[in-house]
């Protein structure tokens, strides 16, 4: 027994007025007298002799007396009542402070705790006072005089409002308590169903692996992930009594965030591997395809350097070699891939394919960029005009809009489409040689219509921040 039950015993043996050495013969007493009909107890009072023969027996010293002794009574009644509910509260509050501090650990739970311990010491304090007065007096004693009577009802009524005081301070604090006791009461509610969750979260997942090896797939590094889980699963099961209710609410909610990873991984994983299989069939196909593609640049370059100048072909000299050196790459990564899969590595599968699929879009771009220039540059030798109308159109049309609700253009839009103008006419100039240069004008015409574009863009947003 701790010292505070002990001492709580000691109270409450003592709440109804008795002394613990007489506390039987006392409590029979009382109720006797209490049970007794008034009248028949003035009766009993005005017949009875003032002394018996024998032991045990009461001296009655009339009527004064005896109004003492009630009155003292009464009074040591209301304080064993006052100490009652006092001791009740506290009781019952000592629930609440426990709940709010295996919850909350806040600055205000804490200040909480503080203030229900320093009112535990009043409550010692005033529970020790009334005790004292208590077994200070015997009430029922024969020889009780009007003196006795009168020091024990002032000393227990003292008690008495002690008790009620302090009682009163306990309930204004209780008030106060609210907000913390809601708070700590609804992550009560949420721990034992965050704690279901994990548990059925880790059941499915286990069931998904389970499935999962059925198939024939291993899935050994979900495998891993999920045993890895079992020393927070166990932490679970011991409890929010020896790990706090924040901590195992905030490990429920973890265990069941990984373990429903775990399953969606390992519901997907059949799919997962099909995918992996079609790639695989799709990256050798275009890499096949690919090799093919990439023997026609050669003569696609012969063409280029025969008809045209140095710049027009020179930065795609390197990429027949570089194509055949991609593609033999990307088949090697593929083989790779392949193993992965065979061995069911689906992370390594996946990135080894990312890789072959990266190394073919860059061959083919580059193998794609040799016919396109070709096309282009066979279209403007055979009519620059197009490419001349196409890019003076897009010029008028934005100086049209610099003018439009205007007398003179802003100078931020004029310069840049006055400075395309004059870089369209060079680039014009310069296919008036004898070897001119398509390449390099058709560069030139491109880079007039992203400015061009470019000065559209600002007109209309700054129009349209204006409305």
């Amino acid at each position: 027994m701790t010292a505070t039950d002990a001492q709580h015993t000691q109270r409450v043996s003592r709440r109804a007025g008795g002394r613990p050495r007489r506390g039987s013969r006392a409590a029979r007493d009382v109720l006797a007298l209490a049970l007794l009909p008034l009248p028949l107890i003035a009766v009993a009072a005005a017949t009875l002799p003032l002394s018996f023969a024998g032991g045990g027996t009461r001296r009655w010293f009339g009527g004064r007396n005896e109004s003492a002794r009630a009155d003292a009574q009464a009074a040591r009644d209301a304080a064993a009542a006052a100490f009652y509910e006092l001791d009740t509260a506290q009781r019952d509050l000592r629930i609440s402070i426990e709940t709010i501090t295996a919850v909350d650990s806040s600055p205000d739970a804490r200040r909480a705790a503080d203030q229900f311990a320093s009112l535990g010491q009043r409550i010692d304090e005033v529970s020790h006072t009334y005790i004292t007065a208590i077994d200070a007096h015997d009430l029922e004693r024969d020889d009780l005089d009007t003196g006795d009577a009168s020091r024990a009802r002032a000393e227990l009524g003292k008690a008495k409002d002690e008790l009620v005081r302090v009682k009163k301070d306990l309930d204004r604090y209780q008030q106060g308590l609210g907000p913390l006791l809601d708070k700590a009461e609804t992550q009560l509610a949420r721990l034992a169903p965050a704690v279901e969750r994990a548990r059925q979260s880790l059941l499915a997942a286990s069931n998904a692996l389970d499935a999962v090896r059925a198939a024939g797939l291993r899935a050994d590094d979900l495998a891993a992930r999920l045993a890895a889980l079992a020393p927070e699963l166990t932490k679970l099961n011991q409890g929010a009594g020896q790990h706090g209710v924040p901590e195992t609410l905030a490990r429920a909610e973890h265990v069941q965030r990984d373990a429903e990873a775990v399953r969606a991984e390992a519901s997907r994983l059949p799919e997962r591997a099909a995918e992996i299989d079609k790639r695989l069939v799709s990256l050798r196909t275009r890499a096949q395809a690919l090799t093919t593609r990439a023997g026609k640049v050669d003569p696609v370059l012969s063409e280029l350097r025969r008809r045209f100048t140095a710049s027009c072909w020179q930065d795609l000299q390197q990429v027949p070699a570089q194509a055949s050196e991609n593609v033999k790459l990307a088949e090697e990564r593929l083989k790779e891939a392949a193993r992965a899969r065979d061995e069911q590595r689906w992370q390594d599968a996946t990135s080894l394919l990312s890789t072959v699929r990266a190394l073919l879009d860059g061959t083919d771009e580059a193998v794609s960029a040799a016919g396109d220039r070709l096309q282009r540059l066979n279209a403007v030798s055979k009519d620059p005009q197009q490419e001349i109308q196409r890019t003076r159109f897009a010029i008028r049309d934005a100086q049209r809009l610099a003018m439009a609700g205007r007398n003179t253009p802003d100078p931020r839009h004029a310069r840049p489409l006055d400075d395309a103008v004059t870089r369209l006419d060079r680039a014009v100039a310069a296919l008036e040689g004898r070897h001119p240069d398509y390449w390099n004008f058709l560069g030139e015409t491109d880079a007039v219509r992203r400015t061009v574009t470019r000065v559209v863009s600002e007109i209309r947003d700054e129009r349209g921040a204006g409305a």
